[in-house]
């Protein structure tokens, strides 16, 4: 179940990921955007430390 939940993280890390990328490409970044994206990254990543 643990195991089910990390894997669950890892994805929803990585989608995070690709979205700071895609909002970071664009010729005009929203920062308020990126900031709220890296956050939960960060918080997922915690999270995701704290299982392991």
């Amino acid at each position: 179940m643990q195991q089910a939940h990390i894997s669950a993280l890892q994805t929803r890390h990585a989608g995070l990921d690709a979205r700071i990328s895609e909002e970071v490409q664009r010729p005009m970044p929203d920062m308020a955007t990126l900031s709220r994206l890296k956050k939960e990254k960060l918080r997922i990543k915690e999270e995701m430390l704290g299982l392991s």
